[in-house]
């Protein structure tokens, strides 16, 4: 009886593995993003409602409407995140497995055997390797629409005026609350923000030159620690033009749309620095000149 129960056992289907837990993650990742894309005006529509909404509440005051607003943002983004630095370990881990790394050697030149190697140690690992850049990704439609949100917000002209009032929900007292006050501290959030210093003709954009320093230390502090011998570590790479690409990219959307949207990349950053520091993940050393390498481990 007891080898008849084994054979029955053994005789029974496994489940397809391309049904995983992780690709059920990616799929659902993937269909976020395409009815977020479909329904672009009702995405935009949800991020002014919430602005205005706390804008109401703070004795209406954008700036720190629109740093609620970030706050709120990472707590809703708080599991994504998670599961983002989690991918980016496994990742890590993965790149210094010993195992792969032998078959990196054995598979040199023969790069589908190579892929196909790779995958069967995705599958064995549970590694989705697009774990930690699915959270990002999906992050994308909130950053877009933020532009047209925080400009139609506080625009000050008929036309944006009259872009606003579609957008509003019936609950909100619009009469009451438009056109927002855009100024805060030494800014119209509503414009890009620059900088006449003393002495200075031109002006300085300060603000998107803080989007870009705290961009790259976020990303070099949230970056994991590369091993010491790592000329094959794709993640490493990845995390290198992570750290390159990304100040660039946000310093140039801070250069020339409205200064809120710095507002909202600063304060992200911060949030971003302060949640991965609550995890222990934070890596202080990538701050250093070649602090980010690993000391390479023995095998025993």
């Amino acid at each position: 009886m007891k080898n008849t129960s084994n054979k029955v056992q053994a005789q029974q289907p496994e489940l397809p593995q391309g049904f995983s837990t992780e690709t059920i993650k990616t799929i659902a990742v993937v269909a976020v993003l395409v009815v977020a894309f479909l329904r672009w005006n009702d995405v935009i529509a949800l991020l002014i409602n919430a602005m205005i909404f706390i804008y109401g509440l703070v004795g209406q005051n954008f700036g720190i409407a629109l740093i609620l607003f970030t706050i709120l943002i990472r707590v809703l983004t708080w599991p994504l995140n998670a599961q983002q630095m989690k991918g980016a370990a496994a990742m890590q881990a993965f790149q210094n497995d010993k195992e792969w790394q032998d078959i990196q050697k054995k598979y040199a030149k023969d790069k589908e055997k190579l892929a196909q190697e790779q995958m069967r140690l995705y599958r064995e690992r549970g590694i989705n390797p697009f774990g930690s850049c699915l959270p990002t990704l999906i992050q994308f439609p909130i950053l877009f629409a933020l532009i047209p949100s925080i400009t139609y917000s506080i625009g000050s002209t008929p036309l944006s005026l009259l872009k606003l009032a579609r957008f509003m929900y019936p609950f909100q007292d619009v009469a009451a609350l438009v056109p927002l006050n855009s100024q805060f501290l030494w800014m119209d959030l509503g414009l890009p923000e620059r900088t006449i210093l003393p002495g200075l003709a031109v002006g300085i954009p300060v603000l998107a030159l803080i989007v870009a320093f705290t961009t790259y230390i976020q990303t070099k502090l949230t970056m994991p620690a590369t091993p010491s011998t790592g000329s094959n570590d794709q993640a490493a790479a990845t995390g290198k033009m992570m750290s390159v690409y990304m100040p660039v990219m946000l310093f140039m959307f801070s250069l020339n749309y409205a200064s809120g949207l710095a507002v909202y990349f600063i304060t992200s950053n911060i949030l971003a620095i302060v949640q991965y520091a609550m995890m222990g993940k934070v890596n202080w050393r990538n701050l250093l000149p070649g602090g980010g390498q690993q000391a390479p481990k023995k095998i025993k």
